[in-house]
């Protein structure tokens, strides 16, 4: 203390609770309402967004469970040399496994009941390579597509819809017709249910159905398949792969990442992001106006404090560092303490939301109406480091006005009627 200038120390004093008046008990009583806004503001900023980014890697790693990183197809439609793509491709250092598809919409029936979905045709010995759907099979197995047995896996929402079960048989319509004598005529073919899968997504359990790829190349009457599938070490760096492979591959492949196929979800799940921060960023600027109307408080009790101080010498820019310094203290404190609560809980929210429910009796997202049922969290500490900058940044911003009306007092008018 004894090191610290004399703006720093008469700042450090306005700042701890004066209790000679009520004025001063009132305005530090302000002053704590302010701390407690930022600190609030900062520490909701912090948990909702941890929720939101642990909501968005939920759905996402669940849509990667059935969707591959990258996808390698050909302009026309088919690959045929497959194997050489796939080996091609795994030369590139992050590429870990491939695998062949064939994808096709089509029409499953099942005596009246029709549904459109989306036929997807694999090899289930080298699935495994390229995504965990055989870990999310919940009746039945993988195994159980061979060649020729026109077998089909449903997903668990679309086979209820249809009525169906393991054993039962569904026909498949393919969406170009047979062309005959008599015309044009729908291409039937049954299969037989043997697994049903549930990738927690409702897009791809209520429309999605698994084949053997040699099936699904008889049924669609394709000579190769539609392309090749890849898994990579960092899912987020699949947009980079595919750009790299896209150059590497050559001729007229393709090379489409996870990010496109989803691009209308996750451009509105970052729209939403923003939106959330910039409104939530408002609880924090409604407590830097609360240190405005404090700061200004304390300036016109100081008055005459200022005025002796700029009879002793002080300058301006002293006495409006002063008061920077009392505003800054009470935007940091409150940072500070916002921070820690908001990292505190967005870290134990798996415990703290369990404990509320068990307490409250209640259940904020019910089982029977929600897929993901517990409240996820994905701290990213470079969202808590703009929060907190942002915070320290409107607090620095509330003391401007404030300190440079204190820097304009004259000290005979101040000290006139004292």
């Amino acid at each position: 203390m004894k090191n610290l200038s004399f703006e720093w120390l008469v700042g450090l004093r306005y700042t701890r609770a004066g209790r000679r008046s009520r004025r001063n008990s009132f305005i530090s009583f302000i002053s704590l309402i302010s701390m407690a806004g930022i600190a609030l503001g900062v520490a909701a900023l912090i948990i909702v967004l941890s929720v939101m980014n642990g909501f968005q890697k939920e759905v996402r790693d669940r849509m990667l469970s059935v969707l591959p990183h990258i996808e390698v197809f050909d302009a026309s439609g088919v690959i045929p040399d497959w194997q050489a793509t796939a080996k091609a491709a795994r030369m590139h250092p992050d590429v870990l496994g491939a695998a062949p598809y064939v994808d096709a919409q089509s029409m499953i029936i099942n005596g009246d009941i029709m549904r459109g979905t989306m036929l997807r045709g694999i090899l289930p010995d080298q699935e495994p390579n390229v995504s965990i759907v055989s870990t999310k099979v919940k009746a039945g197995k993988l195994s159980d597509l061979r060649a020729g047995a026109f077998n089909i896996i449903l997903g668990i929402d679309l086979a209820r819809a249809m009525h169906v079960g393991i054993g039962d048989k569904v026909t498949l319509a393919a969406p170009e017709g047979q062309l005959t004598p008599a015309g044009t005529i729908p291409r039937l073919k049954a299969f037989t249910v043997v697994a049903v899968f549930e990738a927690g997504h409702f897009e791809f359990d209520s429309g999605m159905a698994f084949i053997h790829l040699e099936d699904a190349q008889k049924f669609f009457r394709q000579d190769a398949p539609t392309g090749v599938r890849l898994r990579i070490k960092d899912m987020l760096k699949a947009p980079h792969v595919a750009y790299e492979l896209s150059q590497t591959l050559g001729g007229s492949l393709i090379a489409r990442d996870w990010s496109q196929q989803n691009s209308n979800y996750f451009a509105a799940v970052k729209t939403e992001k923003t939106m959330m921060f910039i409104i939530l960023t408002l609880i924090i600027a409604v407590a830097a106006f609360n240190l405005v109307s404090t700061l200004v408080m304390t300036v016109t009790e100081k008055y005459a404090d200022i005025a002796i101080l700029r009879t002793l010498g002080a300058s301006p820019a002293s006495i409006m560092k002063i008061f920077m310094i009392q505003g800054g203290l009470v935007g940091m404190l409150g940072t500070v303490f916002g921070v820690l609560s908001g990292v505190v809980v967005a870290l134990n929210i798996d415990v703290i939301v369990p404990f509320i429910e068990r307490m409250l009796g209640v259940q904020f997202l019910p089982k029977e109406l929600y897929v993901i049922s517990n409240l996820p969290s994905d701290l990213h500490w470079s969202d808590v480091w703009t929060i907190g900058g942002i915070a320290l940044l409107m607090a620095f911003l509330a003391t401007i006005y404030p300190s440079w009306r204190a820097a304009r007092v004259k000290p005979a008018e101040a000290l006139r009627y004292e």
